[in-house]
């Protein structure tokens, strides 16, 4: 049997058809400038959308303050951040993940 099969080359008796994947980029690969801006785009809507979940925590006026940080540090701070060892930063990106953080506290 040969294991350079081609996408979509039928194989055994099922005829069953393998396909293409699209490659899997890593954490720690190469990025560009451009991929770096997606990724903190990325980053910033799902933090966004971890905040708008626990937003009834963050503006209960039940919960103190101390928690509402150890909430923002344990749950939002993670996802935004995930993987920006990575980031080469331009000024406006540093504005964006500010900007979003101070939303957050608003």
């Amino acid at each position: 049997m040969n294991r350079r099969l081609r996408a979509g080359q039928n194989l055994g008796k099922r005829n069953t058809a393998f396909e293409r994947e699209e490659p899997f980029i890593h954490i720690w690969e190469q990025q560009n400038e451009n991929s770096i801006q997606e990724e903190i785009k990325n980053r910033l809507q799902s933090g966004n959308a971890c905040c708008h979940s626990v937003q009834n925590l963050l503006s209960s006026s039940l919960v103190s303050k101390i928690l509402k940080i150890k909430i923002y540090r344990t749950i939002i701070l993670p996802v935004v951040l995930c993987g920006c060892e990575t980031w080469s930063l331009t000024s406006r990106e540093k504005h964006r993940l500010r900007v979003s953080e101070e939303n957050i506290w608003a």
